[in-house]
């Protein structure tokens, strides 16, 4: 069989840590070029995961014109991404995008369009949805176990965890800092259990407090403060149409100490659900509240080649969807709605009012 022929945009540390290795592990796929500004990068990532004679360069049009490439996965900063996957897609590429979609709204729904013009795929590496726990509450929410979910909050909170490394801090190059980084995973994991895809209101607020502090306690070292453009921690309020309320919560650095990150918590008119620390169910039965803690739900690995590696998992399926012409996990349309709401909580926190949608 034919392998998918795949080419990497972008040999940072996202591509080396989750794109390439798990590409690695898909059988259906072999990556035959790679492309990065630096190009001993690029190189370097060819050495480790390409085939003899993989394609080398800096220039990512010359990964959207080669017609020997049928996949592109785009790993660079957040305000190329649409730059380099419209072009890509316009080359009849199928396009996998690491989160978020944009650093725009308007720059994700151009992907979207490019995507439908050209008639290929385009999906965003939102891989924490092939986490078993999110799969187990995904599949309660649709089997009624909650009834009507009016209320939730998306979690992605670190005390201190601020990356200080390649442009995170830079407001330019990525468009935020922990809202469109962390955020952007909690958030499109709550819409996709939820199911609801449908924001009506949303009010914002973000701070940027601690970002001067010198000599910061940081794992990652200390940040300078004259580089740190971006905010530490940022909060919205999203009221979809249907009624239900959002509460997102996104921090590099706060002091809190009740703090994680890409889980939700749930609440329905039958029960509800966490999975803060683990996927765990509350309600009434037979005249008492319980609290139901579940065990993890592990994959088998011979069954449909799925993995307890969520990049793996995610690229499986990406690779799959393509060679099957089905839906990848993660559609664009979603993805957009993520970057919509984003956007409309760092609008509504510079402005201080709320922002509609139609």
């Amino acid at each position: 069989m034919k392998k998918i022929r795949v080419a990497i945009v972008g040999c940072g540390g996202i591509a080396r840590g989750k794109h390439m290795p798990s590409l690695a592990k898909v059988e259906e796929c072999e990556m035959v070029a790679f492309c990065d500004l630096i190009e001993e990068k690029a190189i370097d990532a060819a050495k480790r995961y390409g085939i003899p004679g993989a394609k080398v360069t800096t220039d990512y049009m010359e990964i959207a014109n080669d017609p020997d490439i049928d996949v592109v996965h785009v790993c660079t900063p957040n305000r190329s991404h649409s730059i380099v996957s419209i072009a890509c897609l316009e080359g009849g590429k199928h396009v996998m995008c690491e989160k978020p979609m944009a650093k725009t709204a308007a720059d994700a729904r151009a992907m979207l369009e490019a995507a439908k013009r050209s008639g290929k795929k385009l999906t965003i590496g939102y891989q924490c949805r092939q986490g078993s726990t999110n799969i187990q509450a995904r599949n309660a929410v649709r089997d009624g176990k909650l009834g009507e979910v009016y209320f939730a909050k998306a979690h992605a909170l670190r005390r201190r965890g601020v990356p200080t490394w390649g442009v995170f801090l830079n407001e330019y190059e990525q468009g935020g800092g922990p809202l469109i980084d962390m955020g952007t995973h909690a958030l499109d994991l709550t819409l996709w259990v939820m199911n609801n895809y449908e924001p009506y209101m949303v009010v914002g607020s973000k701070f940027r407090k601690l970002a001067d502090t010198p000599n910061a306690a940081n794992p990652w070292g200390s940040w300078n403060p004259d580089e740190y453009t971006v905010e530490d921690s940022c909060f919205g309020f999203i009221k979809m149409k249907n009624g239900a309320t959002i509460i997102l919560e996104s921090s590099w650095a706060i002091n809190l100490t009740d703090v994680d990150a890409n889980c939700y918590t749930l609440a329905g008119t039958k029960g509800g659900l966490t999975t803060k620390g683990g996927l765990v169910f509350n309600g009434e039965e037979n005249g008492a509240l319980y609290t139901r803690r579940m065990e993890k739900c592990g994959s088998v690995a011979f069954y449909e080649g799925y993995s307890d590696d969520e990049g793996e998992s995610e690229a499986r399926q990406w690779i799959r969807a393509i060679i099957n012409d089905t839906d990848p996990t993660v559609l664009p349309e979603q993805a957009l709605v993520v970057s919509e709401i984003l956007e409309a909580i760092y609008k509504s926190s510079e402005t201080g009012t709320p922002v509609f949608f139609d």
